[in-house]
This record gives C-alpha cells, structure tokens and sequence, in this order.
C-alpha cells in the first residue's frame, strides 16, 4: 500500500472510530452503519483494503433467513479454535455495516490483526460486494422471496450470484444448501470447490407443499418438479421426471449433528456453519461441543426472562421465516407449552413496504387451537384481517401501542408457558429496546 492510501485509511479509521464512540457514549445506536459510510467517504476503498488484511481468509454467509444466526455459529466454533474474528455481530449486512464491522476490529491507523473476516451479506448487494472482495468461503443457504418490491424473484438473484460468482478462483470453497432446487442447480454450474448439505429426515416432511414456496418448477427445462417430500417451504427432497434434474448427493447429513435451537430452519443452519468448519479442519467432535453450547442470536428464537416469564422472540421477515415461526409454535401448542403470542407487523423501510405478503402465510396453523393472539405494530389491522379471515379457535386483541402489547401479552400468558412474540424486522428492534433497554441498531 502507498502512503498516501495508507494515510487515508489511518485517517478514515480514526474518524470512523470517533463517530463511533460518540454515537454509543449518547445512546443514539449501535453505531453499526453511520461510521462505515462516513469512513467510505474519506477513503472508498477502505473495505477492500480490509479484507485483504485477513490473513487466512474471508467467509461470506448470503441467503434470504438464517444468515444472522449461522454466521454467529460460525464465529463461535472459530473463536473456541483460538482464530481471531472480526465480525458484524448486529446483523449490518450491507456494504457500510460491512465496512463498520471491520473497522471495528482494526486499530487506529487501519490494520487488522485478525484470522478470518466472517460477514453475513444481505442478497442483493453480493454481486456489489464481490466486485472489490474476494472470498476464501462462501456459504449460500437458501433463497426465498422476500422484499419483492427490492429485490426481485428467486431466480433473478439466482443468476446474479452465479454470474458475480463465477470469476473467483477456482480454489474458493462455496457452501450450497443442496435441498433448495434454486442454488443446487446453481452449485451444480459453478466451477469453484463446491459441497453440499441438507436433510435426509423423511419423518419431517411437511404434510403438502406450503403457499409460500417459490422453487417448485425444474431451473433447468421448467418442468413441475416431483418431490418426495418438503421440510421447508420450497425445500426438500426431488427430482425432475423430465430432465432428470435432481438433488445433488450430500457432503453433509442432518441425522450426523446434534441441534440446540429450536426449528427445521435452524437445523439448516446448522448444518451449514459445520460443513463450513468441517472444510477448515475442524474436528467434527469440536464442532457438535460448540453447536450444544449455542447461545441464539437475538431475535431469532431468543429467549428473555420478563417478569419471571420465559419470553422467545421469532424474527418473521417474509413467508417463509413467518411458517416456521408459526410451525415452531404450534409444535408447542400440541404440547400445551404456549397459548399465547404476540404477532407485530411494520412495514418500514427495513421490513419492505408491502405487507400483502402476510396472505402467503399458512397463518390457519396458529389459530386452529385455543389460546390469544395480541395482535399490534403500524399494520396490526392489517394482520388482525388477515388472522380473521382464517376463522380459528384463538381469541384475537388488538392493541396499537406497541409497548402496552407487550404487556397485555406477558399479563394473560400462564407462568409454566413462554410468551412466543413474532415480529418483523422493525418490530424486533422495538420489541427489544422494551425489554432489555437496548437497541441493536
């Protein structure tokens, strides 16, 4: 690097490190994006001469659900290896929460003394990001609609991936969830090192094909595909009776791992981040210690105590994170662990304006047994037409005021049953400031 750079990289570091303090010393956020732009500012190749500071390597985590989560699995089994990570830990996935991230890890005048860069990137800016970064790993884990109004159809990104993909060494390991037809075809093409995972559980299909899958016809000849069962939305086991197009054989098997959290969702991520371990070395014995010592990351089944209640919130940010939340919830209302959920609807920039989504949703499965829904957020009518409409056995509220739900929640919901609040991103953040007093962003 030439002086001059490295004077504006020291300068953009330091600026970027002020802003950052100021903005936490006044409780304002996090301070996880406003620093990283105004760092770009001073120095826009700030982020590429960061990455190329990580001495063994940079991981990539892309995908619709579940990034958050496997990327903080990910750090924790390497950290418990020694390596030294840096990380963007509050969920900041596009390029100034990025840039953030790893100018937090850096010293004043901009150097990086760590192992691995391990960053969970939103799916739409990947082809962006990859133009200046080029990535030991890359770890893909589905694709979903989600957003429609920014980020398009499945297939649309599909192709960006696989088009920002394809000039990258060819030693460049890609993770692929190989039960999503969508990125296994998309694996399939790429000429980099690629493994598979996925799920061989035939107990754990789903009785029929959710509304919200978006997969469901061959990506090679567009011929229906055949499935021999689905465990999530539009993944599972299939094959095209056409072409004959079919699941790719598997690097990785779920009855191999243990799991800590609760849902299908998260055995996937679970799987991913041990196959991303596994091609570094990792022994597989160390690899289930640190998945049975897996704390959730917050919001996505994160667990409170509130009032001596046990409070689990379920990030819901499309249909798809939305079934599952519900599916996780009504295995425990066969159980008789849960009446009561508190279900909150924004549609704020960072959720995606549109909220017709929520009619995709198999909302008919949280209300088909007695308990209450408290209904809120800047859509809760919306939501409660919706939950109307689906005629069930749960007694509906509706309360606006985000913070008395909250509390008319926790007040009818039984001391030996958790309270499950499902909220859009937004909400999340508020659901948070309420109850711990502190926001992540």
């Amino acid at each position: 690097m030439s002086i001059f750079k490295a004077l504006r990289l020291a300068i953009a570091c330091s600026v970027a490190k002020s802003v950052t303090a100021v903005v936490r010393g006044l409780k304002l956020s996090a301070g996880s994006v406003l620093p990283g732009a105004i760092a770009r500012k001073i120095f826009p190749n700030v982020l590429p001469e960061l990455f190329n500071q990580a001495k063994k390597g940079v991981i990539l985590v892309v995908g619709t659900n579940g990034k958050t989560t496997t990327s903080l699995l990910i750090k924790a089994i390497l950290t418990a290896q020694g390596y030294k990570i840096a990380h963007n830990a509050t969920g900041a996935n596009l390029i100034n929460g990025l840039a953030t991230a790893l100018l937090e890890s850096a010293n004043l005048v901009g150097k990086l003394d760590i192992d691995y860069a391990i960053l969970e990137v939103d799916e739409n800016i990947v082809p962006i990001l990859l133009k200046t970064c080029t990535p030991t790993h890359m770890v893909t884990l589905n694709l979903f609609r989600d957003q429609l109004d920014r980020y398009g159809e499945v297939d649309t990104i599909s192709k960006r991936w696989q088009e920002a993909i394809a000039p990258l060494p060819k030693e460049t390991t890609i993770i692929v969830n190989g039960d999503d037809p969508t990125l296994n075809h998309f694996g399939q093409q790429l000429e980099q090192t690629v493994k598979f995972f996925g799920l061989t559980e035939p107990e754990r299909y789903l009785d029929e094909i959710p509304h919200a899958s978006d997969a469901i016809y061959c990506p090679v000849c567009g011929t229906h595909l055949t499935y021999q069962g689905v465990y999530l939305s539009h993944l599972g086991d299939y094959h095209c009776d056409n072409c004959g197009f079919a699941k790719q054989s598997l690097d990785i098997h779920s009855p191999e791992w243990g799991q800590i959290l609760i849902g299908i969702y998260n055995k996937y991520n679970t799987m991913a981040a041990a196959l991303l371990a596994e091609t570094l070395g990792i022994h597989r014995d160390v690899i289930n210690e640190e998945i049975q010592g897996f704390k959730a990351a917050f919001g996505r089944a994160e667990e409170l105590k509130v009032e001596g209640k046990d409070v689990r919130i379920l990030l819901s940010k499309n249909p798809v994170g939305m079934n599952e939340s519900i599916r996780a919830v009504m295995d425990l209302q066969k159980q008789g662990k849960t009446s009561t959920a508190l279900m909150i609807l924004n549609d704020r920039d960072q959720d995606g304006t549109d909220v017709s989504w929520i009619w995709d949703v198999d909302m008919e499965n949280l209300t088909k047994y007695p308990g209450k829904i408290i209904i809120s957020g800047d859509r809760a009518h919306d939501m409660a037409l919706r939950l109307h409409y689906c005629q069930g056995k749960a007694d509906l509220k509706v309360e606006t005021d985000l913070e008395k739900s909250i509390q008319m929640a926790l007040d009818v919901t039984p001391v030996d049953q958790t309270l499950h609040i499902v909220p859009t991103y937004t909400a999340m953040l508020d659901v948070r400031q309420i109850l711990t007093g502190r926001k992540i962003l």
